[in-house]
């Protein structure tokens, strides 16, 4: 296989983030840097054989304020340009990367070509940055080719410390170290060590019959709802019944389970039956929600809530605003989140 094809198209996409970001001399304060000052940090990207083009967000945005809204407005970044690049590299803030590229993977129906979310834990221009060995690891990707010129990573991934993971599988598990995402129920796609090694057994193949849809809108009326011992039930029942609310991601305790409290059941159903979307996932880090192993979970089954089976919050969450954003019906919604749009969950 060719890992990076000649003269390949990547297109960089700088939402905003730390790996964009230089310190003030001055204040001491982390400020975005001219995009366009990239070569002069990274001088490495020369050393491709690859025609590289940037394009920022304007102006950058920190990864705490990403919205729908900016999801969208990549959706719409790689869908016009989309048969001028082999590839895409979006710089992203690691805070809410996960939620991006799980979004993504749902918004980009059809997607052929590969769209690595990268960034770092300090800037560029720190001396001991991970941002430059993510950055040029996730070019190398974006480009990488078979013999037949397919690429080889078709599909929205996260790359971070020699980790190449499915985006809408991975999540977010360190602020502090390098090695700050996990793709716990999902084998990696590839690893980065002295050789780019893939596993191409897990990555998505490639259709060449496949035709890019984008999606734009994203239904945002949702919340997450994690159960703890001595939930109040008034607060409970008046978020259940929240006429705005259209979904809940309700995470659960182990294999997802909930307390045997009527109170509880009670405001599920009701929930269920007002039209509302409840999805049950577990708190765990890893493993799958099973709700008719234990009596605690057939409850909630039988109260019409729906399994999340393996999924994370990240992609949960997404998939739920995805369906709801297309306006399906409860039961279209049921039927959606019980199959594997993206290779979010395991079946």
């Amino acid at each position: 296989m060719n890992h990076t094809t000649e003269k390949s198209s990547i297109l960089l996409i700088y939402t905003g983030g730390t790996i964009g970001m230089m310190k003030n001399p001055v204040t001491g304060a982390l400020e975005n840097f001219n995009f366009d000052q990239l070569l002069e940090y990274v001088p490495e990207i020369k050393g491709f054989n690859l025609n590289i083009y940037s394009i920022a967000f304007e102006p950058p945005i920190d990864s705490s304020d990403i919205s729908p809204e900016s999801w969208s407005e990549l959706v719409r970044i790689i869908y016009s340009n989309y048969e001028r690049y082999d590839g895409f590299v979006i710089l992203h803030g690691t805070d809410t990367m996960a939620f991006t590229a799980s979004a993504l993977s749902f918004m980009l129906e059809g997607l052929m070509k590969p769209v690595i979310l990268t960034g770092s834990q300090l800037p560029i221009g720190a001396l001991r940055t991970d941002g430059k060995e993510n950055l040029l690891t996730a070019i190398e990707i974006a480009a990488a080719k078979h013999e037949d010129g397919t690429p080889i990573a078709p599909e929205v991934c996260v790359f971070f410390h020699e980790k190449l993971m499915r985006g809408n599988r991975t999540t977010k598990v360190s602020a502090d170290n390098f090695d700050a995402f996990e793709s716990n129920n999902y084998p990696l796609l590839a690893h980065s060590g002295i050789e780019l090694q893939f596993y191409n057994q897990n990555i998505k193949p490639y259709n060449p019959d496949a035709v890019l849809t984008p999606h734009y809108e994203m239904d945002p009326n949702i919340i997450i709802f994690s159960l703890f011992p001595g939930m109040q039930p008034e607060i409970v029942k008046k978020m259940m019944r929240d006429k705005k609310l259209k979904g809940v991601i309700f995470r659960t305790f182990g294999s997802g389970n909930a307390p045997r409290q009527e109170w509880l059941v009670k405001a599920l159903s009701q929930a269920t039956l007002s039209g509302k979307t409840i999805v049950n996932i577990t708190q765990c880090s890893t493993g799958s929600v099973k709700m008719g192993l234990y009596e605690t979970g057939r409850q909630l089954l039988e109260s019409g809530i729906i399994s999340g089976h393996d999924s994370t919050v990240e992609a949960a969450l997404t998939k739920l605003m995805f369906l709801l954003g297309k306006g399906l019906g409860a039961e279209e919604i049921r039927q959606q989140m019980n199959i594997s749009i993206a290779g979010e969950v395991t079946l």
